[in-house]
């Protein structure tokens, strides 16, 4: 039946592997650590400015499980293989974002890690292979990322990843850099 969801029949977070890195779909369990991460001031100070609630990381992990039925796409849970630590997470979204010039068609990525991972390239490797991954299902696109100037350790994940500085701009009356990166159709590099 058109338009009816049947359970179990929604697509999911494909399990992508690292040589350090398990990134999956986030579970309810994830709550905990992720309201430590959003409500960290090394975290947040960068990314909205004030502490997430638990109510606002509640309504984030219910985001990021509808993100994949809803757009075949979304974000992806990170853990450390040899540990099983929730790291953080990182993925594909489309915010609607109310920014110009706007960001429509293009996927964009963000990430967040816990601070006690900071400094050991989980971030950049998460990135490279969910970037693997978009670029092997969207085809040609521009990837998109927005990043406060404030940011120095986002931006050279970005960079690091391919992404270049394209402008900057506005968003939530705070100055934002807008990143990208494009994939030309294979065979046309």
């Amino acid at each position: 039946m058109r338009g009816v969801l049947v359970l179990g029949s929604a697509p999911s977070a494909p399990v992508l592997e690292t040589a350090r890195l398990r990134l999956r779909q986030h579970r309810i369990d994830d709550l905990e650590a992720l309201h430590a991460i959003w409500s960290d001031p090394i975290v947040y100070r960068c990314i909205g400015g004030k502490p997430a609630t638990r109510q606002d990381v509640w309504f984030r992990l219910l985001r990021y499980g509808g993100m994949w039925p809803m757009l075949g796409y979304g974000y992806w849970a990170i853990e450390d293989k040899a540990t099983g630590l929730f790291v953080g997470d990182l993925g594909y979204a489309d915010f609607q974002r109310e920014i110009e010039p706007p960001l429509d068609g293009m996927p964009e990525l963000g990430w967040a890690v816990a601070p006690a991972f900071h400094g050991r390239g989980y971030a950049s490797e998460a990135l490279a292979a969910v970037t693997a991954w978009g670029d092997a299902h969207f085809g040609p696109h521009r990837d998109v990322c927005i990043i406060s100037p404030d940011n120095p350790a986002s931006i050279r994940v970005a960079e690091k990843g391919g992404f270049r500085h394209r402008y900057d701009t506005m968003f939530n009356d705070a100055p934002i850099g807008v990143y990208a990166r494009d994939v030309p159709a294979p065979g046309a590099r």
